[in-house]
């Protein structure tokens, strides 16, 4: 019997795999940063961004209440995006950079900053048609279920297992193994299907899941013809 005959069910990353942002983050932080005085290209936030986002913490808060990672990832993403700042112009100055900030990370929970990725609702619909569970494991923070619920994602999710819910990231095999768990399914029952060959398929091949890189598929039926076993 082939790994793909015995799936159960199969779990997607969410930003690069499920969704993608509308513009490019510099683009969005250059906007919103431009209602409040400060002007800066959106080629140099990207890249400042980048460079910030290698080297920035892991964002996992274990054994805290829910309330208080919470208010810890708010934490995490201003010191992310004052460092993007910094790093793109060590200058820069805001009048008011909290204010500039909760209009930024209220700007990123909404429908307007995110869309779907071609084909991957359909592919979602294709898979629980065929009798397997659905759900995503990421690493993103507490805005993604009401960003899935936003774009008309969360009917088609059986589970969506973020840190927060668990006080893992991936790479680490907690997360996979908790969100394998709400689905009520043994790791080597379920895929996971990622845009990260480090976190996300060579980390859940390593906690037991079959790993599909969505790079690989030209197309998200391809996907699903693959998950199907041909």
């Amino acid at each position: 019997m082939s790994r793909t005959s015995s799936l159960r069910a199969v779990l997607f990353d969410a930003a690069g795999t499920l969704i993608a942002p509308q513009q490019s983050v510099g683009t969005t932080y250059g906007r919103v940063a431009s209602r409040h005085g400060v002007e800066l290209p959106a080629w140099r936030l990207d890249d400042a961004f980048h460079r910030v986002l290698r080297h920035a913490p892991p964002r996992v808060f274990p054994d805290l209440p829910a309330e208080e990672v919470r208010r810890q990832e708010v934490g995490w993403w201003r010191a992310v995006v004052r460092s993007t700042f910094l790093a793109a112009d060590s200058t820069v100055k805001f009048p008011d950079f909290d204010v500039f900030y909760g209009e930024l990370f209220d700007a990123f929970s909404t429908r307007e900053a995110w869309c779907v990725r071609d084909g991957m609702a359909e592919c979602l619909a294709a898979l629980r048609d065929a009798g397997l569970a659905t759900g995503v494991a990421s690493n993103f923070d507490h805005r993604l279920p009401k960003i899935l619920q936003a774009l008309e994602l969360e009917a088609l999710l059986d589970t969506v297992a973020i840190p927060i819910d668990c006080g893992f990231a991936k790479p680490d095999a907690g997360l996979f193994h908790f969100a394998c768990a709400q689905l009520d399914c043994l790791p080597e029952q379920v895929a996971h299907v990622g845009d990260d060959p480090a976190r996300d398929t060579e980390a859940a091949r390593r906690a037991g899941l079959a790993g599909f890189a969505i790079g690989d598929f030209p197309a998200p039926m391809d996907l699903v013809r693959a998950i199907r076993g041909g």
